[in-house]
């Protein structure tokens, strides 16, 4: 399964990224907004993330929208209002189209996701599926007991069920094999403790060479390479 494409998957899917702050929600979005437009899937990629103003995918509007993808953020724009929680009505046009795959990058933990409150309707009625970020480098995930504290206090404030989960352990540009199968781990004892399947295993391309061997079985979960698009050369 690690190597399945995201494009054998259902089309016109709908994923909302959420997960405790830190974990690299962000950047696991616009990768994989990136990786679905290089395959030809029309994607929209709404930044949703009114808790923290660094660190946001609408950063990236002017890459993501020469690659076609549909980038909608602030109701007044990608630039002037990166501090402002503005939501655009925008984000109904994609969720409205049963041909387009939409990402949803939510601000991290409970207090983020109240933003979907105004598109519950739609996230029904296309059946998006709510994948949780784990990331065993941040403080308050580092076990299972952790990451599922996180988890119900989503759904608690969401209404939603989380349907997935995303192992994405890092240190940007320094994370090794090591970090990568630390972190999925953690995800997978998540995992078998709730049922929950592992839909993308991340880390950048250098980290996954070799992953599926240095684990000694098969990855759950597809191999999703992170691009590091909001990190600058020196960070």
């Amino acid at each position: 399964m690690g190597t399945e494409s995201v494009t054998s998957t259902r089309h016109g899917a709908v994923r909302v990224v959420t997960g405790h702050y830190g974990s690299g929600k962000t950047e696991v979005s616009v990768s994989l907004a990136m990786r679905l437009a290089a395959q030809g899937v029309p994607v929209a990629l709404a930044d949703l993330d009114v808790v923290n103003p660094y660190f946001r995918s609408r950063e990236q509007a002017e890459l993501m929208t020469a690659a076609g993808i549909r980038v909608i953020s602030s109701s007044l724009g990608h630039t002037i209002t990166l501090d402002l929680p503005a939501v655009s009505p925008e984000v109904h046009i994609p969720l409205a189209d049963p041909t387009c795959d939409v990402i949803l990058d939510v601000g991290g933990n409970e207090v983020g996701v109240r933003v979907l409150a105004e598109f519950a309707a739609d996230l029904r009625r296309r059946a998006a599926e709510v994948l949780l970020v784990v990331n065993a480098y941040r403080p308050e995930t580092v076990d299972v007991a952790g990451v599922l504290h996180h988890l119900r206090a989503i759904e608690a404030t969401s209404s939603l069920t989380v349907g997935g989960l995303i192992s994405n352990t890092h240190v940007c540009r320094d994370t090794t094999v090591d970090d990568v199968v630390a972190g999925y781990r953690l995800t997978q004892a998540v995992s078998e403790q709730t049922g929950l399947p592992i839909r993308f295993v991340c880390g950048i391309p250098s980290a996954l060479d070799g992953l599926a061997d240095r684990l000694g079985a098969p990855v759950e979960g597809e191999l999703l390479p992170i691009g590091l698009y909001l990190r600058d050369a020196w960070m």
